[in-house]
C-alpha cells in the first residue's frame, strides 16, 4: 500500500480466460443462478482460478441484465477474477439514466485465445442448489425434496434484484409460507425496495408470512438478523454456503435461485419449482 501511495501505481497480472459459449434459452423456472451454479458445479471453486469468465453465444441475448449480474457476480465462487459479458442492446439499454459518460465498449479479439471453451445448452438446465460446504457441491433441485429448513433468505447482492423480487412475488403472492418457517427477504437497494413497495410485493409478501427488510448484508455472511442456530437448515440466494457462514458452525446452507428459494417457503422442504 506505501509503495502504491508514492507512485500512484500497482501491480496486477493480467489473466487468462475461460470461454462460456451459451446457446438456446433457460426455462420459465430457471434463472442466471442456475446458470452459474450449473458453471461452478461443473469446474469446482477453484476451476477458473485467477481467469477471467467470458460469456458468449447466442444464448447472451436471452438473458436479462439481472441474470448477467448475477452469473458475474458469482464469477468469483469460481475462484475468476472477473465474469465478463459483451455489450450489447440489453446492455446500451440499461445504461440509460444510469450515467452521464459516453460509455467505452471492449470486444474480445477474433483470434483471442482461450485456455479452456465450454459449450452449454442453457433449455437443457434445471433448478440447481449448492449444497453444504461449497458452492461447488450442486445437485437438481428436484434430487433434495427430502431435506426438511427451517428458514429462507431471499436476497443480496447476488440476488436481490428488481426481477428476483418479481420471482418471489409470483410464488408467494396470495398464499402462506409453511408453518414454523421464517422467511426474510432484502431488497438489494433503497431503489429496489422503493419499487416493490410501488408494485405491491411487500404487501403481499408481508401477507405471505415473511420479513422483509431493508437493504443489508445481514444473514449472509452471519452479521445479524436470521443467523442459524446449531443443526438448522437455510436455503439461500446468497453466495456462499462455507462452515458456519450464516451462524452455527454445525448449520447448514444451501444456494439457490429466487424461484426455487421462494418455492421452498411454501412447503418447508428444499423444492424444485415448476415451469410455467
Amino acid at each position: 500500500m506505501a509503495a502504491g501511495m508514492a507512485t500512484g501505481m500497482a501491480w496486477f497480472k493480467v489473466p487468462s480466460a475461460i470461454k462460456f459459449n451459451l446457446t438456446g434459452k433457460l426455462k420459465s423456472n430457471c434463472s442466471g443462478k442456475d446458470v452459474i451454479l450449473y458453471i461452478i458445479g461443473k469446474i469446482g471453486v477453484d476451476g477458473a482460478l485467477y481467469r477471467s469468465m467470458e460469456f458468449t453465444g447466442e444464448g447472451v441475448k436471452t438473458l436479462s441484465m439481472d441474470d448477467r449480474l448475477c452469473i458475474c457476480n458469482m464469477a468469483i465462487e469460481a475462484g475468476a477474477k472477473n465474469g465478463i459479458f459483451p455489450v450489447d442492446e440489453v446492455t446500451m439499454k440499461y445504461m440509460e439514466g444510469r450515467t452521464e459518460r459516453k460509455p467505452v465498449i471492449f470486444t474480445a479479439d477474433e483470434d483471442a485465445k482461450y485456455d479452456e471453451v465450454y459449450d452449454i445448452d442453457l433449455s437443457t438446465l434445471v433448478p440447481i442448489v449448492a449444497c453444504p460446504h461449497l458452492p461447488e457441491n450442486t445437485k437438481p433441485a428436484s434430487e433434495l425434496t427430502d431435506i426438511k429448513i427451517d428458514q429462507v433468505v431471499i436476497g443480496s447482492c447476488t440476488n436481490g434484484r428488481i426481477e428476483d423480487m418479481e420471482a418471489a412475488y409470483k410464488v408467494l403472492n396470495g398464499k402462506h409460507i409453511a408453518e414454523g418457517i421464517r422467511c426474510i427477504i432484502i431488497p438489494a437497494t433503497m431503489q429496489i425496495y422503493k419499487e416493490c413497495i410501488n408494485r405491491g410485493y411487500i404487501t403481499a409478501f408481508i401477507d405471505a408470512g415473511a420479513v422483509v427488510s431493508t437493504p443489508t448484508c445481514g444473514p449472509c455472511l452471519g452479521g445479524y438478523m436470521g443467523i442459524l442456530a446449531e443443526g438448522e437448515r437455510c436455503i439461500a440466494t446468497t453466495n456462499r454456503n462455507f462452515v458456519g457462514r450464516m451462524g452455527h458452525v454445525k448449520s447448514e446452507v444451501y444456494l439457490a435461485s429466487p424461484i426455487t428459494a421462494a418455492t421452498s417457503a411454501l412447503t418447508g422442504y428444499i423444492t424444485s419449482p415448476k415451469e410455467a
